[in-house]
């Protein structure tokens, strides 16, 4: 157990500072987070060499501050960068470096919104020591069970109680000393997830971009490789490298890219451009459990919109093996979120995210209007978690399928649409149909290769294109306030 009765040494943070210009704030922000960290990490190099010293070691992150006593009007077109109700707000920050443009953007709208300042010091929230050490590559960290002490025993660890989704899912809606919460994301819950992408994906969060596609097979990966060395080949594309699992970094397009010997659960690749303003894609695998890992984590970087493009059940007779479907609704039977986003809860299509996809797909396909309707559906996409649904007594599942009037199932869809709404990230599906299980059309191993050929680079073409005009279309169109509820953070 540790012993609380320890003297405490913190470093010696200057007093609050409060700031009318967004990036100056930002800058003391850095400061206070790496005097932080800095401290944690040569006292626990320190402690590695030369033992405990009979002394706990604790940093804090750095917080964000305002109060506000006018119910001003702020554009009521926005979703974002305003609060409700006259009050004081405050969040903590973890990496100001990796989050800096979005930090300045949400602070200079809450200035011009509401006419204040904000106040930057040390927050009460301490620092775990692994999310101090993690980045720091001057710290050799033992394995585990190397160290002659007890960490806890030293320093701050994670507290697995105060990190949730408590303010995400409208069950915490005030800080513990009164204030609102000023982003939907606490320090600690953002620092948790950074470290869990790098595990299950083998990218550092700093490559991630603002567009995120998911899909549900490797030849999605193959095809945007080839894609993104096209583009790294044209001087004029705008996009900047590609990146791969290990953080593999490509600016030549002929350069080979070196896969690790072992790949991660979800491997990741992006294809940069300045401002995080390219497209990362995920291959998530097969699953519901995946897909709402994956959306856990990414959301912390608040991405500008995540879309799934992927392989599924086409479950009407006047469906073709290579029809799009385009998901207007979901029916959730994933369960994998029942606990954090409730089945009642409607998932809503996102005008924006829907006609960008269509638009898309029109382009892609060279079909327009009525014409379109010979290979894509739009309607209901189904969600399961069972992968082998057909074996079982199809009376009731084809009941509830033809009820919901879906005309498309898979296993992931569903899910990365609701972390979508639950986490205020605007998302669309558009999926391929390569299989119709009830009506006895299965993929034969001839049939996928032929189909695989000419379908998936149109697939994933269309996702791309649809990213790229959402790429260009104004942040605050994109972010609909039907993502937003009574009680909602000022930042995105």
């Amino acid at each position: 157990m540790t012993d609380q009765n320890l003297p405490v040494e913190c470093p010696n943070v200057a007093a609050p500072q409060n700031f009318l210009d967004p990036t100056a704030a930002v800058v003391r922000l850095r400061e206070i987070y790496e005097q932080s960290t800095r401290f944690l990490s040569e006292r626990f190099s320190d402690v590695l060499n030369n033992g405990a010293t009979g002394r706990r070691f604790r940093a804090f992150y750095p917080e964000i501050r305002l109060t506000t006593t006018s119910y001003a009007a702020s554009d009521s077109r926005l979703s974002f960068g305003h609060v409700a109700t006259p009050g004081t707000y405050a969040t903590t920050v973890t990496r100001p470096d990796l989050f800096e443009g979005y930090l300045i953007q949400q602070i200079a709208l809450l200035m011009e919104n509401h006419d204040v300042d904000v106040t930057i010091a040390a927050s009460t929230t301490p620092i775990p020591v692994h999310f101090a050490v993690a980045n720091d590559d001057s710290v050799t960290i033992p394995q585990n069970g190397a160290m002659d002490f007890t960490l806890r025993d030293v320093f701050d660890v994670p507290d697995l109680s105060t990190t949730n989704d408590d303010i995400v899912n409208g069950t915490g809606v005030m800080n513990p000393d009164g204030s609102g919460p000023l982003a939907p994301f606490t320090a600690q819950r953002v620092d948790y997830s950074l470290a869990r992408l790098s595990h299950y994906m083998a990218t550092d969060p700093s490559h991630f971009q603002n567009h995120i596609l998911f899909t549900n097979y490797q030849f999605y990966v193959e095809e945007f490789e080839a894609y993104a060395r096209a583009q790294l080949a044209d001087p004029n594309s705008g996009y900047t490298s590609f990146v791969g699992p290990g953080n593999d970094v490509i600016t030549d397009p002929k350069q080979p890219m070196n896969t690790p010997d072992k790949l991660p659960q979800m491997p990741t690749y992006h294809l940069t451009r300045e401002g995080q303003g390219g497209i990362t894609l995920v291959n998530i695998g097969v699953g519901p459990s995946n897909a709402k890992t994956a959306t856990d984590h990414i959301a912390v970087l608040r991405p500008h919109a995540w879309l799934m493009v992927g392989h599924c059940a086409g479950l009407r007779n006047s469906q073709s093996l290579g029809d799009f479907v385009l998901a207007h609704a979901y029916l959730r039977e994933d369960h994998v979120l029942d606990d954090d986003l409730p089945v009642w809860v409607p998932i809503p299509a996102l005008a924006e995210i829907q006609i960008a996809l269509e638009t898309a797909v029109a382009k892609v396909t060279a079909l327009e209007g009525y014409e379109l309707k010979r290979i894509m559906r739009t309607g209901t996409v189904a969600t399961i978690d069972n992968r082998n649904w057909e074996l079982r007594d199809q009376s009731g599942p084809v009941q509830r399928l033809s009820q919901s009037r879906a005309v498309a199932l898979d296993m992931e869809s569903a899910t990365i649409a609701a972390n979508g709404f639950r986490f205020r990230v605007p998302y669309g599906t558009l999926l391929c149909v390569s299989d119709k299980p009830l009506h006895g059309e299965l993929k034969l191993p001839g049939m996928a290769s032929d189909f695989y050929k000419t379908q998936v680079s149109r697939h994933l073409q269309i996702g791309i294109q649809a990213m790229e005009q959402l790429r260009e279309m104004p942040l605050e169109r994109i972010h609909s306030r039907k993502l937003r509820s009574f009680e909602e953070t000022a930042f995105l």
